[in-house]
């Protein structure tokens, strides 16, 4: 088919007819030049020479392309891009301008979830950008069921939208009694429409599918994003913008100062997975006769606690998968430890976030060891449900029901802000003049173990999450400035959704009042966080 530019022009009629119905403008006859036939053979024979010249170098510039092509160290020219020894050269190009908003929020996970909410609430538009196809994040996508275990008797905890989500999951039949406290278990895929519900609701502007792969600049601000997915290529502009991506993308996109612990310090990565087919009352039957304590989990590995966490029950099961490889069941390796908790029972014989499957020394930033890393996790569920049929009452016609969408992480980049959390703030009680909510002293991770059952509870403060030399931006969840013991406490997910409110109504006011991240007025923060509802003392 012709293209716009060579369409052929319509006609009428034969070309004779065409002649005669056209007239002459001059009557004079026409008189044609003699032709130089000697003149047109030289310039017919110079045209091909000049045609085979042309020929014989484009063939030697595709031969000296393929030659370059073949050395790795060398540059091609190519019409689109250049490939150099260890990186690809885009060339410019326009990007669209998919959408604008006061306060965007990339990573709708606990952390997201808040931000988004918080900052809606405080009178921004928002919107909300999640690379799976759900809001929730480790919960729904990983399939960890508490945002808040730790709730023995004596604990003093926070408020927030946190405790909203777990009070409307619970309006709405998706939660499950923890087996040994107060707390609540959320059903992961129940959770998922909880998240719709709020956003929904709330008027933020979500998009589901969508990648973070650029942040747009000017100067030391960030302005917007650069986002990928199958609407192609496009820019999301933004007054403020909260990183809850978990890993830090954002700001280490925006240029950022981050941390990371060695792998080979950093805490594992979990496959979590769910059964079905257990019979409940059998197995509970058998937690009851053989009951585990947080004592046990110090059987395997050195643990710091402050003691009186020893005596309390725990939903724990290791000594299990020992006897099993003993048994020859299963494949004894140091590739993947089995050991850990399960949680939630329905009536139905399902068996949810059994979180038994961890591997060690994973930089959750490197795209390969993520890869190796699921591909090995998957392959220690399955050993880990054998080891469970064999050894565990009740588990005996138990099937594999799911695994996650994705690997559970808990260690990776975490920002260089304007303060650093540190182990004596999370254990000494520590208060802060830019407080935007609590946390119990509770402390998960680098083989710690403290549980807040004294009522202890320390201030989070709004510092912790402005990253240092980027304005526009505040970074919430678990990538928040701090040491590993604060680290073992701001991860959880409970601990996420403190920063992730915070953020939220730090960047609303910062928009509504006209000033950088970094000059937010605090008691205006504080007011609208205490307006929502959050607790600050």
């Amino acid at each position: 088919m012709a293209s716009r530019s060579e369409s052929p022009t319509k006609t009428s009629g034969s070309a004779k007819e065409q002649q005669a119905s056209v007239s002459p403008v001059h009557s004079f006859p026409v008189v044609q030049p003699p032709v130089d036939y000697e003149e047109r053979a030289k310039r017919m024979v110079s045209r091909w020479a000049n045609e085979q010249q042309e020929k014989s170098d484009r063939s030697k510039a595709r031969q000296s392309e393929d030659k370059v092509m073949a050395r790795s160290s060398a540059q091609v020219a190519c019409t689109r891009m250049q490939i150099l020894s260890g990186h690809v050269v885009e060339p410019r190009k326009e990007v669209p301008i998919l959408d604008r908003c006061d306060v965007l929020v990339v990573g709708a996970g606990p952390s997201g979830l808040s931000a988004a909410l918080g900052a809606r609430r405080a009178g921004a538009d928002v919107m909300l950008l999640e690379r799976f196809n759900c809001f929730g994040g480790v919960i729904s996508t990983v399939g960890m069921e508490t945002m808040g275990w730790y709730r023995y008797e004596g604990t003093s905890d926070c408020e927030g939208i946190g405790r909203e989500m777990e009070r409307v999951a619970e309006r709405m039949g998706g939660t499950t009694k923890w087996p040994y406290n107060d707390s609540q278990c959320l059903d992961g895929e129940q959770f998922k429409l909880v998240a719709d519900k709020l956003v929904q609701e709330s008027g933020v502007r979500p998009l589901l599918h969508i990648w973070v792969v650029e942040a747009i600049m000017s100067g030391n601000a960030i302005k917007g994003v650069i986002t990928e997915s199958k609407s192609g290529r496009a820019a999301i502009l933004a007054d403020r913008v909260i990183d809850c991506t978990g890993d830090a993308d954002v700001a280490h996109l925006a240029g950022a100062e981050f941390t990371m612990v060695e792998k080979s310090q950093a805490m594992g990565v979990t496959t979590v997975f769910n059964v079905a087919g257990v019979n409940k009352a059998e197995f509970i039957d058998y937690t009851e006769k053989k009951p585990a304590t947080y004592q046990d989990w110090s059987r395997t590995w050195e643990q710091e606690t402050d003691g009186k966490e020893n005596h309390l029950h725990s939903p724990y099961l290791d000594e299990q998968f020992e006897k099993a490889a003993a048994l020859g069941v299963i494949p004894q390796t140091e590739d993947v430890s089995l050991g850990g908790s399960w949680s939630a029972l329905s009536e139905a014989g399902e068996a949810t976030n059994l979180n038994l499957v961890h591997q060690t020394q994973v930089d959750c930033t490197d795209v390969r060891q993520l890869t190796q890393a699921e591909i090995q996790g998957r392959a220690g569920s399955v050993h880990a449900l054998k080891a469970l049929r064999a050894t565990v009452p009740g588990f005996q016609n138990a099937k594999l029901r799911n695994f996650p969408m994705t690997i559970g992480t808990r260690d990776s980049r975490k920002i260089v802000a304007d303060y650093s959390l540190t182990g004596k703030d999370v254990k000494g009680q520590a208060r802060f003049d830019d407080a935007i909510g609590v946390f119990p002293e509770f402390i998960d991770g680098y083989n710690i173990l403290i549980l807040p059952t004294t009522g202890r509870y320390f201030q989070v403060p709004l510092g912790c999450m402005v990253p240092k030399g980027i304005q526009n931006l505040f970074v919430a969840g678990r990538a928040v400035a701090g040491d590993r013991v604060s680290h073992a406490a701001m991860r959880n997910m409970m601990a996420c959704t403190v920063t992730g409110q915070g953020a939220g109504v730090a960047a609303a006011v910062s928009v509504r009042e006209g000033v950088p991240c970094s000059e937010v007025p605090i008691d205006l923060v504080r007011q609208a966080l205490r307006d929502q509802g959050v607790r600050l003392e």
